[in-house]
């Protein structure tokens, strides 16, 4: 069995060597004359700068293995809106387009709607863009650059974090299968491939950082603040991980509460960090002019008032002496500044205590946002995709569940209490909707590496059939990969008989360059096109796949599930001058069989009612356009 535990050892070492070889001159390493011995020689260092060039080497080897099939995320949004969105409000930065002007002027009815995400996102990307057309790459070549080296980046930068955190949490062994683990999850689930500027990687990374830094709070003294900062910036890029951050924020004062004076330091810190860094975004992202208009559903003047609160609240709880000193009055002073910041939400801003779709028309809630996966919750999956649980939900629970038999023996330790709670955030979040779980398998790394490593050990130390045999099924279980394939093929066998024709769901950049030659207009189309249609021309859309574009979505709801006499009451009120049909889109599979009779099923169906006329050449392509006949 000894031989049989070399063979796995040796199969590992081949597999983390790869990252090794491609992050050799970042980490300025001098390979011996013989590459062989350089290969297989142990693991070399577990320093943050050795870390750093192994994660550097992961995500280079992920886009290498991207390019080798061709980079087909670059060809295919794959239903990637929100990635055209950004590289839409990224191109419309570069115009000229004003730093504090969120307007999207091209989606929905005239005058377009503000959107709500942040230009902290669009700064860097425009950045890149600009440096690479600078060195004297074409504009296209230069978006392409950027698309490629974003993702790569964050995949970095992630995989630093969680391979340090790891370490902290499960000792220095767990840096290897931390590695792996970290670099395959998210990037099988799709978050870091090529093309993927949405923010979703970016938040991913900060909350990574975060964590990072306020498990080294004891022990480096600028770790707290930087934790506070990361957390604050992960706030201000979107909303979604607000519950992330509140729950930081709590351990945070738990941690100060339980320990008094030995993390009062981190406590300081940390609300320093989190109300400096919300201060600065506050006045460089908003417009003086809206400094008084509350929006719960981005960075405004409720994020910034509740960050000052409770950041410098709990800076200023843990500087007094007095406090530090006693846990009673550690308790009174924490709890008094939970009732002033509950007390301000509640006066000041009791609508941000409603869901953030409160506001939807009912329509919208049952023919739209029902439908987005990413929002489904985990038991709308289970009747509608029950394959997916699999590799959404699979590797989170058995991290999750490691935790809590650390906690049962008596691992008490600050780092397990940290990453349980945030891990059970996560999950919690990822239960209410599906796009948590982007964080609950990252985070899940951490614990699982644990687990590898100990396996990983017990293995060479005991060698035997079962130990090999179980060390191989623990790494394979830990993997998010081996859950997410296995999910998706049981899908594709299982939908093979339903599935639309490939290439049929207009999602190529080719799809869209009849429309591109047409005269501008604005163009009535379902949602999951909207964002496409931006991307790939100039033409304006009525419908696009954000809530705040409300009145758009719903005139494009009824148009196409009502009349033709009702959908030409659309498109004359609000001038449309072209109506676009996508058969294969699943979306426009889903309204006609909602209304059968309607303008869109009758359009499926060839019926063009008189006041439209097909545009010549598109007829039987994936995008059909039909031109509004005038008068």
């Amino acid at each position: 069995m000894q031989g049989w535990n070399a063979v796995l050892q040796f199969v590992e070492g081949c597999l983390l060597r790869l990252p090794l070889l491609a992050a050799a001159s970042i980490a300025n390493m001098k390979t011996q004359a013989n590459p062989a011995n350089e290969f297989l020689k142990p693991w070399p260092l577990h320093g943050w700068r050795s870390d750093l060039a192994f994660a550097a080497g992961a995500a280079m080897l992920l886009m290498a293995i991207e390019a080798c099939i061709g980079f087909p995320t670059l060809t295919n949004a794959g239903g990637d809106n929100d990635s055209q969105m950004r590289l839409v409000e990224v191109r419309d930065l570069l115009s000229g387009q004003g730093w504090f002007d969120l307007h999207q002027y091209r989606m929905g009815p005239q005058g377009g709607f503000i959107m709500h995400w942040s230009r902290l996102v669009d700064a860097p990307l425009a950045a890149l863009i600009t440096t690479a057309h600078a060195l004297g790459l074409s504009m296209p070549a230069a978006e392409t650059f950027a698309k490629i080296v974003w993702p790569t980046l964050m995949c970095w930068w992630t995989v630093f974090f969680i391979v340090q955190a790891a370490r902290q949490y499960g000792g220095n062994a767990a840096g290897v299968p931390a590695l792996v683990i970290a670099a395959a999850g998210p990037f099988f689930i799709g978050l870091y491939q090529p093309g993927n500027i949405d923010h979703h990687n970016v938040q991913l990374m900060l909350v990574a950082a975060s964590l990072y830094f306020l498990l080294n709070a004891p022990h480096w003294r600028p770790a707290a603040t930087l934790s506070g900062v990361c957390a604050g910036l992960t706030l201000a890029v979107g909303m979604e991980t607000a519950p992330l951050v509140v729950v930081t924020g709590l351990g945070v004062a738990a941690l100060f509460f339980m320990h008094g004076e030995r993390e009062a330091r981190t406590a300081f810190g940390f609300g320093l960090g989190f109300a400096g860094v919300s201060s600065v975004i506050f006045v460089t992202t908003i417009a003086p002019s809206n400094w008084n208009v509350a929006t719960c559903d981005g960075f405004s003047v409720i994020q910034f008032v509740l960050a000052a609160l409770a950041g410098f609240g709990l800076a200023a709880t843990a500087s007094v002496g007095s406090v530090r000193a006693s846990r009673s009055y550690r308790l009174v002073a924490l709890l008094l500044l939970g009732i002033v910041v509950v007390t301000v939400v509640a006066v000041f801003f009791p609508q941000c205590l409603r869901s953030p779709y409160a506001g939807l028309d009912p329509r919208l809630h049952t023919l739209w946002l029902d439908k987005i996966s990413e929002v489904q919750s985990l038991f709308q999956l289970a009747t509608d995709n029950r394959a997916m649980l699999f590799g959404a939900y699979a590797t989170p629970l058995i991290a999750l569940a490691l935790v809590l038999r650390r906690l049962l023996r008596g691992d008490r330790r600050r780092e397990v209490f940290v990453v349980g709670v945030l891990l059970l955030t996560a999950l919690t979040i990822s239960v209410w909707q599906v796009r948590g779980t982007n964080f609950t398998i990252a985070l899940a790394a951490i614990p699982l590496a644990a687990w590898v490593a100990s396996w990983r050990e017990y293995a060479t130390n005991f060698p035997s059939a079962k130990t090999t045999l179980a060390s191989v099924a623990v790494w394979l279980v830990s993997l998010n990969a081996v859950w997410s394939v296995s999910a998706s093929t049981i899908s594709v066998i299982a939908e093979s008989e339903t599935s639309p024709v490939a290439g049929q769901s207009c999602e190529t950049p080719g799809d869209y360059l009849a429309l591109a030659a047409q005269p501008a207009t604005t163009v009535m189309a379902i949602s999951n096109l909207g964002s496409l249609i931006l991307a790939n021309t100039g033409q304006r859309v009525l419908a696009g796949p954000y809530h705040r574009n409300g009145e758009g979505n719903l005139l494009v709801l009824d148009a196409f599930t009502g009349t033709s006499t009702a959908a030409e009451a659309v498109v004359r009120g609000q001038h449309i001058g072209l109506v676009a049909l996508c058969r294969g889109n699943s979306e426009t599979r889903f309204l006609a069989g909602q209304s059968p009779d309607g303008f869109l099923a009758a359009l499926i169906k060839g019926q063009v009612p008189s006041w439209l006329e097909p545009v010549a050449g598109t007829e039987g392509k994936a995008l059909e356009l039909y031109r509004v006949r005038t008068g």
